[in-house]
């Protein structure tokens, strides 16, 4: 095989066991790497009902064909589990040096199972593992474990760590790198903390292999060259995401008030223009030329790193309306910095109500009773990102239906809905969205590399198959490249089927009561909210595209269809199945 190294590392912490094992081609042919590894992974060896934070869950560390050679933002790590949070199927994505060390190591990804009797670190130099004890480093934020560990190792090594939220299981708990890479936020910090692991550290210094060492070369010069000659890239590089509070505000899609409005009175204080006047730094990723990471002092004087996620969410979100106070602050409180600071830190403790909000916006929700349920803003357990839906269906069904809960990741659509019309529940809208979950939840998480140069930049997508052709020598089409990224989404979705057997229903691909019940009351849109009926027809209708049956679960054809037959033959262990 070229492009893949063809090994996975299985790291048994139970038994204090690591060693490597080939896989066959065939996996990497039809799911590609990344998401589409880790789900088939997740498949095969989870029973159904582990418990996510138990010794029998499995942790995740996996690179895609391209991830690591010198082209466009290729430092991308998918990090997957069965999600604490959710019940379901659960990943991240992060850029992180760890990637490149660990495909030079000749792994393109690691499987950790059972759970250390203590806190323990993994050490992979190269074909070797150890496995050493962390009882030092427990208690350690993520960015002071970084250090202690590079200190040890090296500073050129990848370093992946939890912090105390992991420690505690907080079920919404990142993994970090680089202080401030972060991903997972269904909860794979926490897992990583239920089995006892600190930190993963990777030194490699082999070559990876590709087919055509010189094509990969020359394409990765020239693409990295055109993403410079892009006309909105001056921009990109002064704001990156932050640009997006200014976007989101014109168009009445800030989150607000716990997504009770799309508009922010103090938009302005929080836009990525005054972040440039406080900026003082870049972060990236490996091997990315349109850094997004951009860092200014906090309220204590230390460096933070903004993007307009943690902005909307920590921010406007929260009514709070000051940048160094946002790159500060952690969570919920109407306007107050000191107490939502405060809160914060009582859910990475898990002491008082903390401990209840550790448990994610669903299971809170649940345990306050009365009408908590009617502003817990989640899809399936997995809080909502940052955009309000009041008057944007088609983000709402993206939030609906995407593989890992509402996160924007897999169908960023609103953009082009704005353009294309609000209001409107439109067929055009369902296609769209899935088109983008096929480029960007299936073919990007598969390869593994960043979506933003073509999203943010216009890099062209045909770059893509020749990258594939270059460095693994299968010469896959764009209309390959979308079957896999079907078959990978369809094994997600079983996996969430198998889990929630007869509690599966459209009610898991529904939304917060909030955006039909309460229609904004500020703003251009004001006295709109989501329109229940069409929301449910438009749902119906993207089922149908899907080749799903009207409970949102794929039919044997379908399954068949994509070469998973195994995968109905499991569910109608669970589901009866429509042909």
């Amino acid at each position: 095989m070229k492009g893949w190294n063809g090994r996975l590392l299985r790291v048994d912490l139970s038994k204090r066991k690591a060693g490597a094992q080939k896989y066959d081609a065939g996996l990497a042919r039809n799911f590609l790497g990344g998401r589409g590894f880790a789900v088939k992974i997740l498949w095969d060896e989870l029973k159904f009902g582990v418990d996510a934070l138990s010794a029998e869950n499995k942790l995740l560390l996996v690179a895609g064909p391209l991830s690591g050679f010198l082209l466009p933002s290729s430092g991308k790590l998918v990090v997957a589990a069965k999600s604490p949070l959710t019940g379901g199927y659960g990943d991240g994505n992060l850029g992180t040096v760890l990637t490149v060390q660990l495909r030079r190591a000749g792994y393109d990804g690691v499987i950790f199972e059972g759970k250390a009797k203590k806190p323990v670190y993994i050490w992979i130099n190269d074909g070797e593992t150890e496995i050493l004890d962390a009882g030092d480093l427990w208690g350690l934020g993520s960015f002071e474990t970084e250090e202690e560990v590079e200190a040890r190792h090296g500073k050129t090594i990848g370093v992946l760590s939890i912090g105390p939220a992991g420690e505690n299981m907080v079920k919404f708990a990142n993994v970090v790198s680089q202080q401030g890479r972060a991903g997972g936020r269904a909860g794979m910090g926490a897992v990583m903390g239920s089995k006892n692991l600190k930190a993963v550290a990777i030194k490699g210094t082999n070559e990876i292999p590709a087919a055509d060492p010189n094509e990969l070369k020359w394409l990765g010069t020239d693409a990295l060259r055109e993403i410079l000659e892009k006309p909105n890239y001056d921009f990109w590089k002064r704001q990156g995401t932050m640009a997006t509070i200014e976007w989101s505000q014109e168009n009445s899609v800030l989150p607000t008030n716990n997504f009770r409005e799309g508009i922010f009175d103090e938009a302005e204080s929080i836009s990525g223009f005054m972040m440039e006047k406080m900026k003082v730094s870049n972060r990236g990723c490996p091997n990315c030329n349109m850094t997004c990471g951009n860092v200014i002092k906090d309220r204590t004087n230390e460096p933070s790193e903004l993007d307009y996620e943690n902005v909307a969410m920590l921010g406007s979100n929260i009514s709070l309306g000051n940048l160094e106070e946002v790159a500060s602050d952690y969570e919920i409180e109407w306007g107050d910095f000191d107490k939502a600071k405060a809160l914060a830190e009582d859910i990475v403790c898990t002491r008082g109500i903390g401990r209840t909000l550790a448990e994610g916006t669903r299971f809170a929700s649940e345990k306050l009773g009365g009408d908590a349920s009617e502003w817990a803003m989640h899809v399936k357990g997995l809080e909502i990102t940052g955009y309000d839906c009041h008057v944007a269906p088609g983000m709402a069904l993206s939030y609906g239906t995407c593989s890992i809960g509402a996160h924007h990741k897999d169908a960023w659509i609103i953009s082009w809905e704005v353009s294309y019309g609000r209001e409107s529940y439109a067929e055009a809208k369902v296609d769209k969205i899935i088109e983008l979950q096929r480029i960007r939840g299936g073919i990007f998480e598969c390869l593994t590399t960043c979506r933003l140069p073509w999203i943010e930049l216009g890099f062209e997508l045909d770059w893509y198959p020749k990258f594939l052709r270059a460095a693994t020598g299968e010469n896959l089409t764009m209309h390959d490249l979308i079957v896999i990224a079907d078959r990978v989404l369809n094994l997600a979705r079983a996996f969430w089927i198998r889990e929630y057997q007869r509690h599966w229903s459209t009610a898991m691909d529904s939304l917060p009561p909030r955006w039909f019940k309460e229609p904004l009351t500020r703003g251009p849109f004001k006295g709109k909210a989501l329109e229940r009926e069409n929301y449910y027809s438009m749902l119906q209708l993207y089922y149908s595209k899907r080749g799903w049956d009207t409970r949102g679960i794929p039919t044997q054809t379908t399954l068949e269809k994509l070469g998973l037959l195994d995968v109905a033959r499991e569910l109608l262990r669970y589901v009866e199945l429509t042909k």
